[in-house]
């Protein structure tokens, strides 16, 4: 049984649709929400404690892992299975966030677009599996898709991690199960 965490990222500057920049870093509050993070993984016992930091690709994920990284003297590995949710290419970018609502309203495999979401979800669980042991900071729908998958629940919003929390899973034989979800919060995805 192999303890593995998953980490939303902290405060973003700005969300979907309210700034140019479509990869946006963290803000103050989420640089002291990534610092928090560090120091409950640091609270782990030593043998507990993730020695791989794996982030999606996105600036605010990987700034939410650096100071884990480096308290561990470890690199933050990027793995883009750990990133958002695809969202339709034909999408603009006011119509995102109704298309990302309305998702969370359905299951796994009634999601409108041109990819099979429930495949997406799959590909998280795998890559988890496969980062066992590790701290994975990614995403609020990544994070659904791995409690569902490890749940066995179909809906795609299961619940509302907060920024930083830290949701645990274990891997038994090849299979993800969740341990503890995060701390849930009322916060505003879009």
């Amino acid at each position: 049984m192999t303890r593995t965490f998953m980490i939303r990222h902290g405060k973003p500057q700005s969300t979907w649709g309210e700034d140019a920049d479509p990869d946006p870093g963290l803000d103050e509050a989420g640089r002291a929400q990534a610092e928090a993070a560090a120091d409950r993984l640091m609270a782990l016992p030593p043998q507990a404690r993730p020695a791989r930091v794996f982030a999606s690709p996105l600036r605010r994920c990987r700034e939410t892992a650096e100071p884990y990284a480096r308290r561990i003297g470890a690199v933050v590995e990027i793995d883009p299975r750990f990133g958002e949710i695809p969202t339709p290419a034909a999408l603009t970018e006011a119509e995102r966030g109704p298309w990302l609502r309305d998702a969370f309203t359905r299951t796994w495999g009634e999601i409108q677009g041109d990819l099979d979401y429930d495949a997406w979800r799959r590909a998280v669980g795998e890559a988890l599996v496969e980062r066992a042991g590790a701290a994975v900071f990614s995403h609020f729908v990544a994070i659904n898709a791995a409690v569902s998958l490890a749940s066995g629940a179909q809906a795609v919003m299961s619940f509302r991690p907060d920024h930083a929390s830290m949701t645990e899973f274990v891997v038994e034989d090849g299979v993800l199960v969740l341990a503890e979800r995060g701390r849930e919060a009322a916060t505003q995805v879009l």
